[in-house]
């Protein structure tokens, strides 16, 4: 018989198990670091249980002088996998999903935006442009503690493609007339105009109509500007609404260059699928309930804004 330890064990040891590690491999490991007695116990109570392909790459939380049958189901715990959960919420910019990245894993916000520069290593789609911006998809992830920014960043483009094909992303913005990239751009600005989900669709349709017009009128979103100017309230002033940049739908016609948040899947899917209307205007009419009002002239539209300043906004 092997040498094998008795009991649960004790105190606190860190083992990483490598992409392509055999079971014997991690014992002899686990023998090393005094987790087990031997390497043949662990590959014994491994191979008994049937599950010596099992083992799944990461840093494990384990104990000294553990038998080997404990180090079998602690190894195969997913709760002993040493992972960070980071939750990205839907309509960050590029600089606030650094900022969470870095309080959430410890690593530091340049390495994020270093890595988001080196975007041919990122699987973004050909549409993208080289422009992380937009698709950096908002979700909860789960990463290892050796989990570079580079790897984090390219899981997010990876869920953002995997939405884009439950989406049919190329298919239905081929159907509007549009590129996909012009359809991340709308839901971006959807995404940081809508103050609730269920106005998203008929937000996108006021974009649309604002495009298709003969001819088009300007955008005039204030969620551009601020994004042009790097600011983060949600209303422009006469002033910031002068200035010059591309970003600036006030100034220039049509989408800006760019998406201006990371959208998650409900602005993406208001934006394949306007809601039908003529309206021309929106305004979110009460501060303290996020309720936004549309309207199909500009005289209804200063209505609106009329009701805002009654409310308090």
């Amino acid at each position: 018989m092997p040498d094998d330890f008795t009991g649960q064990g004790a105190g606190d040891v860190v083992i990483e198990v490598k992409q392509g590690q055999s079971a014997s491999e991690v014992a002899e490991e686990l023998a090393k670091q005094g987790v087990v007695a031997s390497a043949r116990a662990f590959t014994n109570a491994i191979g008994n249980a049937g599950k010596s392909d099992q083992l799944q790459p990461g840093e494990y939380k384990m104990r000294k002088r553990m038998s080997a049958a404990s180090a079998v189901t602690l190894l195969l715990a997913p709760d002993s996998r040493m992972l960070v959960t980071v939750t990205l919420a839907e309509g960050l910019r590029l600089s606030q999903t650094f900022a969470k990245l870095a309080e959430e894993t410890g690593k530091p916000a340049k390495d994020f935006a270093a890595a988001a520069k080196d975007t041919e290593n990122l699987d973004l789609p050909s549409y993208a442009k080289g422009r992380l911006e937009g698709y950096a998809f908002p979700a909860t992830y789960q990463f290892q503690p050796k989990t570079t920014a580079k790897e984090m960043l390219a899981e997010m483009v990876k869920r953002f493609n995997q939405t884009a094909d439950q989406l049919d992303l190329e298919g239905g913005a081929k159907a509007l007339g549009r590129t996909p990239h012009e359809i991340i751009v709308i839901a971006s600005i959807v995404q940081a105009e809508a103050g609730r989900q269920e106005d998203m669709a008929k937000i996108a349709r006021v974009i649309y109509n604002r495009l298709d017009l003969d001819p088009p009128m300007k955008l005039q979103m204030d969620s551009t500007v601020m994004y042009a100017l790097n600011k983060f309230r949600t209303t422009a002033t006469i002033a910031e609404t002068e200035t010059k940049h591309p970003y600036n739908t006030y100034m220039n016609l049509g989408l800006p260059p760019g998406a201006i948040t990371n959208p998650g899947d409900h602005a993406i899917e208001a934006a394949l699928s306007p809601a039908k209307g003529d309206w021309l205007y929106f305004a979110a009419t009460d501060p303290n309930s996020n309720v936004t009002k549309f309207a199909n002239t500009y005289a209804e539209f200063q209505q609106l804004e009329a009701e805002l300043r009654r409310n308090g906004g």
